[in-house]
């Protein structure tokens, strides 16, 4: 018997991807990443190797070349048609070629073809691209490198996406290439810390300023999820400009010609108290069948559902009186609490909370558009915007129908998007937060969802900074012009990036200019100004302009398919002149060397991509027409049929645990949390007693007054236990607090201090009387 040679898949073909290795830079707030696949072909004839891999959705990728059999072969940027063409035609003609393209459906896929790998052949195809990194909550610059791509749910099998011709899907850790990665980063802030969700190897700084540091993923590092970095820097919200020279031999109107400047504010802006309440909020969560699984490989006892129920608790308990809400529910189809939007009463939240327990992952795919069109089309409340929260794992295949519906109806709403585990779509969540003037989350298995959540209903329940604008002070002879899409909104906490060309006579380098910041909240005028050296720095790779050009393209192109005809040329021109792709250019690579012109069709190998999950895969068409490819999963899929048999297999997956209910345990934070009325209040009850750790007769007890409120007295009560015992998590229950220390002022009358003394004592808490307004 002959054994087939090189590594094998489960049908013992040949797989000629042998490994990945990226290299990362950070300066400042900009990644720069280079990923290099190394591909060998051990088989006796040519093959052609396809491999699909996810991307973050704000990454522009500027470069594509290959290296074969120590032949460096550069690619061009075409218009996407024109490129397959070339393709077509040079592996027919026996010539090595190499194609990257963007998904037609999502920014955050691609796929690369390595066309007529000869025999004994080795290709080490390189792609570089750049980002700008979101600022978290705790100050943190956050990197991702997805390693998961999760199979995404096709309406009507209506989609051409890469994303779903039927690749190999095997688990993470029977992937047969190995992956590395070293970070190099660059701060004139100082580098304080980096954390990882996977093994690093020690920080190691490369100088005694700590501006500099080098790290590591470790050795032997499996595919367990996405690879994420957290840079903590020691000054990261100190406002900054840098100005890259531009590429004066190019024509007038491009937009590489001028220096460019990217201007990075992060604003003071106040915070408003009492929050404004006229507001109207609609949850949509998700409730498709993957969404019954796992957060992640390390939290295989905690479903989606679970968590995504258990922060709605805490979205619902934390809405202020006077709001209207309503909860949707979608998956093939989609449920709705109320036939409209109702005002928040204890009747309406206790009615709400009534549906909530026994909600589950049970309605199929994952169908977003439908819901989405119904709650636009329901009817307005006077005075009470919208603020729309969306909860999914993502996993859709018509992410630019999405974005476009949103889009449309950006004036009558906010829109705040979480993406829930590893491999959910960046192109859909960050996508409708942007065009619809919100923010984007991710909640990987290691971040609580509640935080994050309860972090943007803060966010809505504040005003925002609007009629932003930049005014420069330039010498004379030198002025800018904005390239950055108008910023509508700022929200308290958030970063604000932006570009803008230099145009004139640049002057010497000592030379220097200052940038204004304006915005108005709640009819006051408020500014930010930053001095900055205006001499221009040369970068090689024009990193600035990159990421300028992407920043036009994320507004202009809308997919393959839905880009109006009036944006398509400008979106071409941009993505040319500046080689950045997008759904309507590829970038192409074709070695000069003629061989022996292929004798009947190529074989073709699919490179296995990693999932986190088992999902049902379609067989569209192939992405340039055709036929769909006739192609056999490397392993059986986790949920093979349809999401039923997904929902019976994390039953299995998850041993006992109660998968449709919210099980609060001996978890008195969320007990507690569960008592509090609607107003704010709490009732002296049996519950309360428990997590106090007391029994109700102690408590009226130790009540100072005797026929006084005991109400008033549980609430002060249950704000000391929250401020005693929760504090690590204050940010998830400070809305709660703040609805009940109003209460309490309220209600609580002269005798506040001596109740709060009281209760002090009986709790013994250290808790200062302060946080009641005493």
């Amino acid at each position: 018997m002959v054994h087939p040679c090189g590594l094998l898949n489960s049908l013992q073909d040949p797989v000629p991807l042998k490994n990945i290795s990226v290299n990362l830079s950070i300066r400042e707030f900009v990644a720069d990443v280079s990923a290099t696949l190394n591909y060998e072909n051990e088989e006796k004839f040519p093959v052609e190797a396809f491999f699909v891999f996810p991307m973050d959705e704000d990454s522009a990728v500027y470069n594509f070349e290959a290296l074969v059999d120590g032949n460096k072969i550069v690619a061009e940027l075409h218009d996407k048609m024109k490129a397959y063409a070339k393709y077509e035609n040079a592996i027919s003609q026996g010539r090595q070629a190499f194609l990257l393209e963007e998904d037609f459906s999502s920014r955050d896929v691609f796929c690369c073809n390595v066309g007529n790998l000869g025999t004994g052949s080795k290709a080490a195809v390189t792609l570089h691209y750049v980002q700008e990194l979101p600022l978290q909550a705790d100050g943190a610059l956050r990197y991702v490198l997805p390693a998961i791509l999760n199979p995404r749910y096709n309406l009507s099998g209506r989609s051409n996406s890469s994303s779903q011709m039927k690749t190999p899907a095997v688990p993470l850790k029977d992937l047969p290439y190995t992956f590395s990665m070293v970070a190099t980063i660059s701060s004139q802030h100082g580098i304080e810390k980096v954390k990882s969700n996977c093994a690093l190897s020690p920080l190691e700084y490369l100088g005694d300023k700590k501006t500099d540091a080098q790290v590591s993923l470790a050795d032997g590092h499996k595919f367990e999820g996405d690879v994420e970095l957290l840079i903590y820097y020691f000054d990261v919200h100190k406002p900054s400009v840098a100005v890259e020279m531009g590429k004066p031999q190019t024509k007038p109107e491009s937009l590489m010609r001028e220096p460019t400047a990217m201007v990075s504010f992060y604003p003071d802006i106040p915070e408003a108290k009492p929050p404004i309440t006229c507001r109207e909020f609609i949850f949509l969560m998700d409730r498709s069948g993957s969404m019954q699984c796992p957060m992640g490989k390390r939290d295989s006892g905690r479903s989606r559902i679970d968590i995504a129920k258990e922060t709605l608790v805490l979205l619902l308990k934390s809405l202020p009186l006077g709001c209207y809400f309503n909860v949707f529910g979608f998956g093939a189809t989609y449920e709705t609490f109320f036939q409209d939007s109702v005002k928040y009463t204890q009747h309406t939240m206790e009615e709400a909370l009534r549906k909530l327990k026994v909600v589950q992952a049970n309605l199929g795919g994952t169908e977003i558009l439908s819901p989405l069109q119904s709650i636009f089309n329901g009817p307005a409340i006077a005075g009470h915007p919208l603020q729309l929260f969306v909860f999914t794992d993502g996993e859709v295949t018509d992410t630019f129908s999405v974005i476009k519906e949103v889009r449309r109806n950006r004036l009558r709403h906010r829109c705040f998007s979480f993406g829930i585990g590893e491999g959910a779509s960046t192109s859909l969540i960050k996508g409708i937060a942007r065009v619809a003037g919100g923010t984007a989350e991710f909640i990987s298995s290691r971040d609580r969802m509640q935080s994050k959540a309860l972090l943007a209903l803060k966010r809505a329940l504040q005003p925002v900074a609007e009629n932003i604008s930049l005014t420069w002070a330039l010498p004379p002879g030198l002025s800018a012009k904005m390239l950055s899409p108008e910023q509508t909104v700022i929200f308290k906490g958030q970063r604000l990036i932006l570009y803008a060309h230099l145009t004139g006579t640049m002057l010497p380098e000592e030379a220097t200019g200052e940038v204004c910041l304006k915005y108005t909240l709640q009819d006051k005028s408020y500014e930010n100004k930053v001095t900055f050296d205006l001499h221009p720095k040369h970068d090689a790779n024009f990193t600035i302009h990159r990421l300028a050009a992407k920043s036009l393209l994320q507004v202009k192109d809308m997919g393959f398919r839905e880009t109006p005809a009036s944006d398509k040329k400008e979106v071409l021109e941009i993505s040319t002149e500046c080689g950045v792709i997008s759904s309507h250019t590829a970038f192409i690579a074709i070695s000069k060397i003629f061989n022996q012109p292929v004798q009947g069709p190529l074989v073709r190998r699919e490179i296995p991509k990693p999932v986190l999950l088992g999902a049902t895969t379609v067989m569209p068409k192939n992405s340039r027409g055709g036929q769909p490819r006739k192609l056999t999963p490397l392993y059986p899929s986790i949920f093979p049929k349809n999401d039923d048999e997904d929902i019976n297999t994390c039953r299995r997956l998850m041993s006992n645990r109660e998968l449709y209910s919210l099980v609060f345990g001996d978890n008195h934070l969320v007990q507690l949390i569960s008592l509090q009325k609607a107003d704010g209040s709490w009732d002296l009850n049996e519950g309360l007693a428990m997590v106090l750790g007391l029994s109700v007769e102690d408590l009226l007890a130790a009540l100072p007054f005797e026929n006084y409120d005991s109400s008033s007295w549980a609430t002060i009560l249950a704000v000391l236990w929250l401020n005693t015992n929760g504090q690590d998590l204050k940010d998830e229950w400070e809305l709660l607090e703040l609805k009940a220390v109003e209460w309490i002022r309220i209600h609580a009358g002269t005798l506040l201090k001596e109740l709060v003394k009281a209760a002090i004592g009986l709790l013994k808490s250290p808790v200062d009387a302060s946080i009641l307004g005493l």
